[in-house]
């Protein structure tokens, strides 16, 4: 699912759709999509500390969208991440 919600954030940036929220926020300042990312961090965090299982998932939802809107913003993709995920997996770092 998250390659399907990537797909159609490249989407809307390669293709706008009027109303959009998701292009209202490849649009705006890149500070508005950090302050997202920050914004649904916290609440995670809030949903974890006591707001039950069903809003802890629906926060972390939110959190993976703002992050791969932040991801087609600086021309990234989750390939990346799993790439870096990868070599993370197979070169663990010592310690």
């Amino acid at each position: 699912m998250l390659n399907n919600l990537f797909n159609i954030i490249l989407d809307r940036q390669n293709n706008p759709k009027p109303g959009s929220y998701t292009n209202k926020l490849l649009d705006a300042n890149e500070d508005v999509i950090l302050q997202k990312v920050g914004e649904e961090s916290v609440e995670v965090i809030l949903a974890a500390k006591g707001q039950g299982t069903q809003r802890l998932v629906e926060e972390i939802s939110d959190l993976f969208y703002h992050i791969l809107i932040l991801l087609a913003r600086q021309g990234l993709s989750l390939a990346d991440v799993e790439a870096e995920l990868r070599r993370r997996h197979t070169n663990p770092r010592e310690k």
